[in-house]
């Protein structure tokens, strides 16, 4: 092998290291395990002994490098020496690292900032740890949580949108790049145990299944446990769960109890227990994502109570209310000004993201959404209870003096409720407005199983207060500045301060490397790393006036745009997700940001070369970071985007029971089509239950026996009553097919399918009758499609999850979405059904 060919070996076999001519087992069976092949270390390693222990000939490196022993015929005439072996060690005294990262949550919702939701856990440790009020995000929660994984810009992480917005260019495609080794993978390297806890959002959606590539799974990018799940959301009360790399049904229910916020401060609490009793010296690191503060806001009821009232003076005055705090507290500058509540131009805003004013709503409408806040605030403080459970055990056990608590949220308030709220918010996903008068019907319901609720856009600019804007929005702060709170009371001698240099969350994972005396290597596992975008904020745990080291930060989301750099900002003025495109006759803003923190004073025209110089430094930065091309089309249209995937597209899927539930992004596709379900059954005369379910209460379809009767319920996003179709003949006992077909006919006011469904027994049709579809997913995420059964919350009210199928077998279901009609589909199951 010439040194060229060693070299080539060495980038596919990450054990390989060329620079040094040197090979360890070790280095060997990690090398062989990282490349998927593990099995063939072992001749590999034979070959190598044969060779005298310098490995097959052509490599000239020996496995038994670095040991200082000696080796004789007999064990007795020979000396080991273990330190080539042994596992590396974090450096004495690492501290522990605990990041706790909210979802969805603007700089004015909490109490330590001047908000009106209570946070004891988080005051608690701001009162003994510092309060940084120049931090941001990307505005998104998966480009956010890659920078956390990684410390680069969410482009290098090739995550320019949500995972399920993916794209394929270099910084959209969704999957980290081997370039881009994780703070998890490295601390575990170097001697740490790794823990994530709750959401992870940076799965690919075709990923999300039993049978898929784990390769971005928590496991597989450095975590020793995980204990959570994989989407962008999932329901409080009924989530989807995973545990390391399996899909897992939830512990128990809401009627005993159960909150997902809770489980996952038990199961973090439990790893914590586990890592203590067996390894007490070794540090940790433990990633805690909550699903607050994303919806669905769902509170326990005694929580929500605490809110009652104290949301009815409406989002403006909250507005003013919360910013006087601010500026009292010290988090904002004495002068700052309020931005409006409607910043964007008619020309550019999206009706979507408008915020109706307060003194234009009636009674109802204002006691509808004063109801949202309530429960959104019991929500969050519920959830800062939870983290405050694991904070307890920490300093029980005497662990939270060296622990170093990151606590934060991942971008502004989110806007997806629209201006009237949301009683389902996946309506927002499927471009679907919301109904005042059908939300209003679950006003005492909000936060509960019932529904799938968020507020109205006019909360998220109240959270987000003083800014223009919300999640989504890069190139305002409202989408972007989010509370941090550092704690460590052995590293941080300052207590209760405040701390104003501007800082991003790419700054989170070289603070982390800082603080534990561990830096990201040059290479891992035989690749070279892209360095890391962000800088370590440890400077100023012990100096409040140091100025900040961050000196130039792009922003790019959703056909948003901006940048800031040494105290100014540039801004595009351009809607999220407003399909205008035309990108280069965006109109730009300057702000002084270090003067005007609330970014209320447009300075373009005074400073027109300042305005240039900032517009050449986002160029620069999109070359340098892949964020090229810009999309902004809406979010029906990206979620909808056909991506490659494990398994070939095909317009047959055949499902069977017994199995986990099928996540919709690698389900049969019937969004926007026809389709046809046949299910091949043997029914006894007592046959009852789920044949086939996919959703849940908020979004799907089932098709099931009931009494005797067969029913085909679409739930169209939850709206009410259920579309219900009742075969007119009963079933009899024997071999069956039982189907439905949805023929489209034409696309409705806001693009739903609109079409006519029938139901079939056998080949004879049983009823039939209009019908209206979802074009967007049922879900974000979760409630995956299921057969003989119905998992989390059940799709239709007629049964109860999970509406296990007795009484008989099913042999299969199949989803049809191509042009073969149903008869011809019918006679193909039932002769297949007659051979079994």
């Amino acid at each position: 092998m010439t040194p060229s060919d060693r070299e080539q070996s060495s980038s596919e076999n990450p054990g390989v290291e060329p620079a040094r001519g040197k090979l360890s087992r070790r280095s060997i069976l990690g090398g062989f395990a990282a490349a998927g092949m593990g099995a063939a270390a072992v001749p590999f390693l034979a070959a190598c002994d044969k060779n005298g222990g310098d490995g097959p000939p052509g490599y000239g490196t020996g496995i038994n490098d670095g040991f200082d022993g000696k080796i004789e015929l007999d064990v007795r005439d020979s000396t080991p020496d273990w330190k080539p072996f042994e596992i590396k060690k974090a450096p004495d005294g690492a501290p522990n690292v605990l990041v706790v990262l909210f979802d969805d949550t603007g700089l004015a919702s909490w109490s330590p900032y001047g908000g009106r939701i209570n946070m004891p856990v988080l005051q608690r440790l701001a009162d003994n740890g510092l309060t940084f009020t120049q931090w941001h995000t990307t505005a998104l929660c998966s480009p956010t949580r890659s920078t956390f994984l990684t410390g680069r810009n969410h482009h290098v992480n090739r995550s320019a949108s949500i995972t399920e917005g993916a794209e394929g260019f270099p910084g959209a495609a969704g999957r980290l790049p081997a370039q881009c080794a994780t703070v998890a993978q490295v601390l575990q390297d170097n001697g740490y145990a790794t823990f994530w806890i709750g959401k992870d959002h940076n799965v690919p959606e075709e990923d999300v299944s039993s049978g898929g590539s784990k390769s971005e799974w928590p496991v597989q990018k450095g975590f020793d446990r995980f204990y959570g799940y994989l989407g962008g959301e999932t329901n409080q009360w009924y989530p989807d769960l995973v545990e390391d790399n399996r899909f897992i049904d939830q512990p128990y229910g809401p009627e005993q109890g159960y909150h997902l916020s809770k489980d996952l401060a038990d199961n973090a609490i439990k790893m914590l227990r586990d890592q203590r009793s067996t390894n007490p010296s070794k540090p940790w690191y433990m990633w805690f994502c909550p699903g607050a503060n994303h919806a669905p806001h769902h509170s326990p009821a005694e929580y929500a109570e605490k809110y009652r009232g104290q949301f009815d003076d409406g989002y403006e005055a909250y507005r003013t209310w919360v910013l006087q705090r601010m500026i009292d507290k010290g988090i904002m500058p004495k002068g700052t000004a309020l931005t409006p509540i409607n910043p964007l131009p008619k020309d550019v805003a999206l009706d979507a993201d408008a915020v109706r004013p307060w003194d234009s709503l009636n009674p109802d409408e204002k006691r509808l959404f004063s109801r949202m806040a309530e429960v959104f605030a019991g929500f969050s403080e519920y959830t800062d209870a939870q983290v405050g459970r694991i904070v307890d055990y920490l300093e029980q056990t005497g662990q939270l003096d060296n622990t170093v608590i990151f606590y934060c949220a991942d971008n502004g308030a989110s806007g997806e409720g629209s201006p009237n709220g949301s009683v389902n918010e996946n309506k927002f996903f499927n471009g679907y407005p919301d109904d005042l008068n059908e939300n209003l019907k679950y006003i005492d319901r909000l936060g509960s199983p019932d529904t799938y609720n968020h507020y109205p856009t006019g909360w998220a600019v109240a959270f987000s207060t003083p800014f223009q804007m919300f999640k989504r929005y890069s190139q305002f702060s409202g989408g972007t500045c989010d509370p941090l709170v550092i704690h460590w009371p052995k590293g941080i001698k300052a207590k209760g301060q405040i701390r104003h240099q501007y800082h991003h969350c790419t700054d989170i994972v070289p603070t982390i490397f800082e603080v534990t005396g561990i830096s990201m290597p040059e290479e891992f596992r035989g690749v070279k790393q892209y360095p890391i975008n962000g800088v370590s904020m440890r400077y100023t745990f012990d100096d409040a006036d140091a100025a900040t080291k961050k000196k130039r930060q792009y922003y790019a989301m959703l056909g948003t745009r901006g940048i800031w750099q040494d105290g100014w900002k540039a801004s595009a003025v351009h809607a999220a997700l407003s399909d205008k495109g035309h990108f280069n006759d965006d109109k730009w803003e300057l702000y002084h940001v270090d003067e005007d923190r609330s970014e209320s004073k447009n300075l373009a025209d005074q400073n027109p070369d300042k305005l240039r110089e900032l517009r050449d430094a986002w160029d620069e930065e999109a070359k340098n970071n892949f964020v090229l091309p810009i999309d902004d089309r809406p979010a029906v249209d990206l979620l909808g985007v056909e991506r490659p995937q494990a398994e070939p597209p095909r317009d047959r899927y055949v499902y069977y029971p017994d199995a986990s539930p099928v996540p919709e992004g690698v389900a049969a596709n019937i969004r926007g089509k026809s389709y046809k379900i046949i299910a091949s059954v043997d029914l006894a005369p007592d046959a009852q239950g789920v044949i086939f379910a996919h959703g849940s209460r908020f979004g799907g379809h089932t098709l099931f026996v009931k009494d005797g009767t067969l029913h085909y319920v679409y739930n169209f996003l939850g709206i009410e009553p259920e579309q219900d179709y009742i075969a007119s003949a009963p079933l009899s006992p024997g071999k069956h097919t039982l189907g439905m077909e949805f023929t489209r006919e034409k696309s409705g006011q806001y693009g739903e399918s609109l079409g006519s469904t029938t139901l079939y027994i056998d080949d004879q049709p049983v009823n039939k009758g209009a019908m209206r579809a979802q074009t967007g997913k049922f879900t974000l995420a979760g409630d995956g499609l299921c057969v003989g059964y119905d998992s989390g919350d059940s799709v239709s009210q007629q049964y109860r999850t999970p509406g296990t199928f007795t009484g008989g077998t099913i042999q299969n279901v199949t989803i049809d979405v191509g042009k073969e009609s149903f008869t011809d589909l019918q006679r193909e199951a039932a002769a297949a059904l007659e051979r079994n």
